[in-house]
């Protein structure tokens, strides 16, 4: 039986693997353990699954950390497995002392042979516990040879269940399943030992991941028995994954929809952030205005049993959507880096987020409002009597209907022979914000100025 705990706020974790650059299916695990967490009022681990100390990387980690920071997610621990090998070796120990572990000397191409007859006779390929059946003297041989042991984990051959809060009741039979390995012929851990530690050690109420890690779960169950105070398993819910649009897998190695590649192309973090959890949950993922807002609606227990594809048009559009309805407390520092500041600031916001489809957009928008961008005159007698009925400053929302009425008096223009060559004269485009809105902002000085062939 799993059981969390039953008092008290939840604990989660993420455990990447700092072997190179998270993508959209990390961000996935990641913000559903966060939004889990902070909707409840619990802590957020993060955890280094860096005991391949060949491949993991220091710059992989603090990479992570960024991508997180990115999204919203703090972190309220973080912890690497390459210190905790202490805690490893003891735990290791413990298994020893029950019996619950034993030495295996076959090298990997004697276990290829044995997998390959196996199935050749179609039976499952599991492990024949040989390792527990190797009296003293064999052992010894074997060494003499050598030969280095790899450790198993002898798995009690019963069925194990337990409820999945994504999946519904749950069951393996580890009967099926081969012994598996706790530690490689080098000395090196393998996940499973150091994961049910740090989980126990972390006192870890709630396992939210993937769902290609649901056959681990009966071994890590097994182990939380062996090793755990209480006996006690987390609660565990397992996740659909994220494809990309095409359907294909997505992998830290080929770097596809990596956050640091979607934060680069301009994408929001907050519509990464609701695209990632809800993505085969909602048909029609809305805008959220916040991590709180997106933890109301996002439901591990939701997500579909199926596989999932990320669609980067449609993260396009939504970071569009979301900047529309970001309001401009929550830019305002955002727009300060782009040089956007001071009382004009908001009005500034409020004019221009309306057609953006990145946030880089209103750094151009700043240029053509605030810099000395030169208009573009198509009838020259036409400005120039624009030019001279533009009314006296102060200006406000009402002072582009003011001009434009004593405009299409003094030339008889209207409709698109009046509105198109004012826009290209004041801001060079075709089309954008709402002139009423950027009138007062451009000013009477610049307006006149680019009114002059």
């Amino acid at each position: 039986m799993t059981q969390a705990s039953e008092t008290g706020a939840p604990t989660v974790r993420f455990a990447p693997s700092p072997t190179g650059r998270i993508h959209i299916g990390n961000a996935r695990t990641a913000l559903f353990n966060y939004l889990f967490a902070r909707k409840r009022g619990g802590r957020f681990v993060l955890r280094f699954d860096d005991t391949d100390l060949e491949r993991s990387r220091a710059e992989y980690a603090e990479a992570i950390e960024a991508d997180l920071r990115w999204l919203g997610i703090a972190p309220d621990l973080v912890v690497r497995q390459s210190q905790r090998f202490a805690l490893y070796d003891a735990a290791m120990e413990r298994l020893r002392a029950t019996g619950r572990i034993y030495a295996c000397y076959e090298t990997q191409e004697e276990l290829d042979r044995k997998r390959k007859r196996l199935i050749a006779r179609g039976l499952p390929p599991v492990y024949d516990r040989a390792g527990l059946k190797l009296s003293d003297e064999e052992r010894a041989a074997f060494e003499a040879q050598g030969r280095k042991p790899h450790w198993r984990f002898r798995l009690d051959q019963e069925i194990v269940e337990w409820n999945d809060l994504a999946r519904g009741p749950s069951r393996i039979d580890c009967a099926s399943l081969s012994d598996p390995v706790m530690v490689r012929e080098d000395g090196a851990y393998l996940y499973t030992l150091p994961s049910v530690v740090d989980d126990i050690d972390l006192r870890i109420t709630h396992v939210i991941r993937g769902e290609d890690h649901v056959t681990n779960t009966a071994v890590q169950i097994q182990l939380f028995r062996a090793l755990a105070p209480d006996g006690r398993a987390p609660d565990f819910a397992h996740h659909n994954l994220l494809a990309a649009a095409s359907g294909e897998g997505l992998s830290k190695r080929t770097g596809a929809l990596s956050l640091s590649s979607l934060r680069e192309s301009g994408m929001e973090a907050l519509a990464v952030a609701a695209l990632a959890v809800l993505t085969g949950s909602s048909d029609n993922v809305q805008p959220v205005v916040s991590l709180d807002a997106l933890a109301d609606i996002a439901d591990v227990s939701h997500a579909s049993h199926h596989a999932a594809k990320f669609d980067e048009a449609e993260l396009a559009a939504l970071t569009a959507r979301t900047l529309h309805a970001t309001p401009f407390e929550d830019m305002r520092a955002r727009l300060a880096a782009l040089d956007v500041a001071g009382p004009q600031a908001e009005a500034f916001w409020l004019a221009v987020r309306p057609n953006l489809a990145r946030l880089s957009d209103a750094a151009e928008w700043r240029e053509i409002v605030f810099g000395d961008a030169a208009g573009v005159i198509e009838d020259a007698a036409f400005a120039a009597a624009a030019a001279a009925c533009l009314p006296p400053e102060p200006w406000d929302a009402s002072t582009w209907k003011t001009w434009t009425d004593a405009v299409k008096a003094a030339t008889g223009a209207k409709g698109r022979a009046l509105f198109h060559p004012l826009r290209l004269a004041l801001t060079g485009r075709d089309s954008g914000p709402e002139l009423a809105a950027l009138l007062p902002l451009i000013g009477r000085a610049r307006a006149l100025r680019r009114l002059q062939p």
